[in-house]
């Protein structure tokens, strides 16, 4: 795969590159998250008026991305490189709008599996910034196992036209930006056991249908997240995303996409803790001389640098494994670059707080925010343990087969 950057690609990098000196300072980001929605409407807007939001959209949606979209294994690959360069920006300033949700989750799941009147109706909207989609995949009880759905949806009747309704009830947890979506994609179960991976069901349903309630908090790095209650909420074929009881693919390629995304995430702020570590380094004074001369330190930062440059590496790995047709190939180099980043992600954010020392942990410091959302990214769609045990399953899998 060419992972050079466009001419357009270059263009949007600078860009959105300026606007974040300008616009996303650490004191800007914090008055962004203290508005109710956990993020600022007028950036979003922002990205949208730069294209940013349709960069992976076919042009037949009012996007620009020029790949057909008949060649959708073309498209997830294309996409996937953009989504990478984008979330490095974005982890390098620790953006808090709903890029991944929206629109890596929310229209990639679209653009796989979503009907032709759903793509005309949604994305188009989604990419001129005047809709949200939050992803409602996680229960109380699944972890990350995403094919524990215990949230109910009963066929309610089939009508003289064969027009299917059914009636959702259960709670999803912790959906990231629900309480900004205009939609949540939902999973359901249609038909099998708890555990079962057919027999899930995938749902785009509107905020304000009746039924639908949400409890709201702040989450660790300062966004926001929801309890979402489903009491007898009704839905339609026309809200169904892809085939009846077939929806666990298209589940398990928007968690590959959002875990590839956070990869490419991780290593912009640990390439922003590096910088602001060596800052500190090459300032800091003790003993009247500063503590960047101390080999001990030297010695750590070189670390912490060569942690994210392995890290950047498995970010490509990441976002090349969609040009991969075989599915099973694709989720292990996914959890593997998951896997290697969230330990090399913990060892450079925790080796920026110790060499600042107490003040690493203030809030008054960007450092410990940075420290914060690392965290969060290496327990986001799995943790190190969940990506090793996807990788070693899959190695022994290879074993017993040959």
């Amino acid at each position: 795969m060419n992972f050079d950057y466009s001419p357009v690609q270059v263009e949007l990098r600078n860009s959105l590159t300026k606007y974040f000196e300008k616009n996303y300072s650490f004191e800007n980001r914090q008055q962004y998250s203290s508005q109710s929605i956990g993020f600022s409407e007028r950036v979003w807007q922002h990205f949208a008026q730069i294209g940013l939001l349709g960069l992976t959209v076919p042009v037949s949606y009012g996007g620009f991305c020029e790949v057909n979209e008949s060649s959708l294994l073309s498209l997830e690959a294309s996409n996937a490189v953009d989504a990478m360069w984008i979330m490095e920006i974005f982890g390098s300033v620790l953006c808090l709008e709903p890029y991944i949700s929206s629109v890596v989750m929310g229209v990639g799941a679209l653009l796989q599996a979503g009907s032709m009147k759903q793509k005309q109706d949604l994305i188009p909207k989604i990419s001129a910034g005047q809709l949200r989609i939050a992803c409602a995949i996680l229960e109380p009880t699944s972890r990350y196992s995403y094919e524990h759905v215990a949230m109910n949806a009963k066929l309610e009747c089939r009508d003289s036209s064969s027009n299917k309704s059914w009636l959702l009830t259960g709670l999803k947890s912790v959906v990231l930006c629900a309480n900004s979506a205009h939609f949540f994609m939902v999973s359901a179960r249609t038909s099998g056991e708890k555990s079962d991976t057919h027999g899930i069901s995938l749902f785009c349903i509107p905020a304000d249908t009746p039924g639908i309630s949400l409890s709201s908090y702040p989450t660790h790095d300062g966004s926001r997240a929801s309890d979402i209650a489903f009491d007898g909420v009704q839905v339609t074929e026309d809200n169904l995303v892809g085939k009846i009881d077939e929806g666990f693919d298209v589940i398990e390629n928007m968690i590959a996409r959002a875990n590839a995304a956070l990869c490419a995430e991780a290593v912009g702020v640990m390439s922003r803790l590096c910088d602001l570590t060596l800052r500190y380094l090459k300032t800091r004074q003790q003993f009247g001389v500063t503590i960047g001369n101390f080999q001990a330190l030297q010695h750590r930062m070189a670390d912490m640098i060569v942690a994210t440059e392995q890290a950047r590496s498995m970010a490509f790995l990441a976002a090349q494994s969609f040009a991969n047709s075989d599915r099973k190939k694709k989720l292990r180099d996914v959890s593997a670059a998951k896997a290697y980043i969230s330990s090399a992600g913990r060892l450079v954010a925790q080796e920026a707080i110790q060499m600042h020392g107490g003040i690493g942990v203030t809030n008054e410091l960007s450092v410990g925010h940075y420290f914060k959302r690392m965290t969060l990214i290496t327990h986001s769609f799995g943790d190190f343990n969940h990506h090793i045990g996807v990788v070693s399953d899959y190695l022994l899998l290879q074993s017993v087969n040959h």
